[in-house]
């Protein structure tokens, strides 16, 4: 194998393989990156076995067919350390991975390319018809309510909830519940959850066109030049829809930017905070025992009896810097009690802190 690139190109994909390889272990074979010159153009794959991408480069000259892989920590700190703008010549030689430019040579070893992973076949997968900016945009909203480390392992990522008429986006850390929705006309229903880690990624690699692809193992996202994968998780997503609120006592709108100001001046010493909803006014308060803050909004709500939140005020911030209105909407029964954030076709429900009276 042999090719001549120039060094910002396989930099920016040397450096998008780096999350999908294996970090602890760099004897295993998914510590490296695999190389295959074919038909004219370059195909790099990086995989943890969990996930894995796959890029395709045609900017390539003097080039011979051939696979190879190298350690991908070590060939990106090589790269970063050559010149911006001039090519660099890859070639196999002695079962080692030379890489040189100008008068700079190194040399790295190599394992059997035939033994790297496999990634999924597109033959065997069924087609999800969502745009991949919806996509992006609805599993953006719910990111924040992913959690990390549940036992529940369902619970560590995010469920695509197709349903007859719509396609629900939902995440929880069991404190919050994080739905987005999109209509579906096309789509037959199912369920899939898709790691968390994976949720990130995607976000990152995808900005235009691609197509979504799964099975029961496997969600794929492809474009032109970039084939991404990820294992999904195997369980039952929590019946997440007994968790909404039927009715609700108090429902109004609330400006977002004067929200966030008042919320991020109150918590500028500790996250909790209260606020105290009465007919004429919102008053924030810090729940912390060694320090006091609070202020006031004047605004009009119209109710009949004084009552209040107590919350985490990262999962108020979370939903409102995901919002895309003016306006919000907030209803909630009863102090105690879980209460609503929506934005359109987001919606976030929250557990409060329960508050001796």
């Amino acid at each position: 194998m042999k090719f001549t690139i120039t060094k910002n190109i396989i930099e920016n994909i040397i450096i998008s393989m780096q999350p999908f390889l294996e970090k602890k272990d760099a004897s295993a074979i998914t510590s490296h990156i695999y190389f295959e010159v074919n038909n004219n153009c370059l195909t790099l794959r990086s995989t943890d076995y969990e996930m894995g991408l796959e890029a395709t480069i045609n900017d390539i000259t003097n080039f011979e067919e051939g696979k190879s892989t190298v350690n991908g920590n070590n060939l990106l700190n090589i790269i970063r350390r050559l010149k911006d703008d001039n090519d660099i010549i890859f070639e196999v030689i002695n079962n080692n991975l030379n890489i040189k430019q100008n008068r700079s040579n190194f040399k790295l070893p190599m394992y059997n390319a035939n033994e790297y992973p496999k990634f999924p076949i597109l033959d065997n997968l069924k087609d999800i018809d969502i745009s991949i900016m919806n996509l992006i945009n609805s599993i953006k909203k719910i990111t924040p309510a992913i959690d990390n480390t549940n036992p529940k392992f369902e619970l560590n990522g995010a469920l695509i909830d197709i349903k007859l008429n719509k396609i629900n986006f939902v995440a929880t850390d069991t404190r919050r519940l994080a739905i987005s929705n999109l209509e579906n006309s096309t789509n037959k229903e199912m369920q899939i959850i898709i790691p968390k880690k994976a949720i990130i990624e995607i976000q990152k690699l995808f900005f235009d066109n691609a197509l979504i692809k799964y099975d029961e193992t496997n969600l794929v996202l492809l474009n032109k030049n970039l084939k991404f994968f990820t294992k999904l998780i195997n369980g039952n997503f929590p019946d997440y829809e007994r968790i909404i609120p039927n009715n609700l006592n108090y429902n109004f709108s609330l400006p977002k930017s004067v929200l966030i100001e008042s919320i991020k001046l109150i918590t500028s010493l500790k996250p909790n905070i209260k606020i105290t909803f009465s007919s004429d006014n919102i008053l924030f308060e810090s729940v912390d025992e060694e320090s006091e803050a609070q202020t006031q909004i004047d605004i009009k709500l119209n109710l009949e009896n004084t009552f209040y939140i107590a919350v985490n005020s990262k999962y108020l911030l979370d939903f409102l810097s995901t919002s895309i209105n003016e306006n919000i909407n907030i209803g909630f029964n009863e102090s105690n009690l879980p209460f609503c954030l929506e934005d359109e076709k987001f919606i976030t429900i929250i557990m409060p802190i329960i508050l001796e009276k």
